[in-house]
């Protein structure tokens, strides 16, 4: 399903508009995978995650989903923001200057939301790592799919084949509820372009109004 950009990657028309990044975010079991997905196939862009985006980020997301890993907040953050620096840098921002638009699972406020708001660490400290690890890149669109807590782990206990929680959903509802609550205040903070989706309605009604907000903010992006 994901791509590996470290295996090599055709990046064309070099002389293009920048591409646009568009990232989606949100509690697990909120659908924002499946969103992603759909609205890259739309856009005939690239599809990646955070973490394992990379060959060098799938090692990480190995260490950090893996509920027998025991890992501190500060260790987790470094981490993930590691994975970041190397994502954005080597795959993303030569992407977007090509031309390609790119859609990622995941990206910066997710770091906000599980490390600062669900672990508890300073979010001054985590914006401005974050902020240093990225440089100027920034995603041109945030899609939060907003899901309520019980909701999300209704689906997680329902996952046919009775899969593994990973470390974050095992966390349980009181560490789900303050990241969910600090990915609504991050796309209400106005500090960046943010779309908030009700997660509740069907795949294709989601995909369709993720679609039109798209095409609204970013005219002729949406293929046919």
């Amino acid at each position: 399903m994901w791509p590996d950009p470290d295996g090599g990657s055709a990046l064309d028309n070099a002389s293009a508009p920048r591409g646009r990044l568009i990232a989606f975010e949100g509690i697990d079991g909120s659908g924002k995978s499946t969103q992603a997905r759909l609205l890259a196939d739309r856009l005939h862009g690239e599809l990646t995650r955070e973490p394992g985006g990379t060959e060098f980020g799938a090692a990480i997301r190995e260490i950090v989903l893996s509920s027998a890993t025991a890992l501190g907040p500060q260790a987790e953050a470094l981490l993930m923001l590691a994975d970041r620096s190397h994502h954005a840098n080597s795959y993303i921002g030569p992407l977007l200057d090509s031309g390609r638009h790119v859609v990622t699972d995941r990206f910066a406020a997710s770091t906000l939301a599980y490390q600062g708001y669900g672990r508890g660490l300073d979010l001054g400290l985590l914006d401005s790592l974050t902020s240093w690890v990225l440089g100027e890149l920034r995603a041109d669109l945030n899609i939060l799919i907003d899901l309520p807590v019980k909701e999300s782990l209704r689906r997680a206990n329902s996952r046919p084949g009775g899969s593994q929680a990973d470390r974050f959903e095992s966390e349980g509802t009181e560490f789900l509820t303050k990241v969910s609550q600090g990915f609504r205040e991050i796309a209400a903070s106005g500090t960046e372009s943010w779309l908030v989706v009700d997660g509740l309605g069907s795949v294709s009604d989601i995909h369709d109004e993720i679609c039109r907000e798209v095409e609204n903010r970013f005219p002729g992006i949406v293929g046919r």
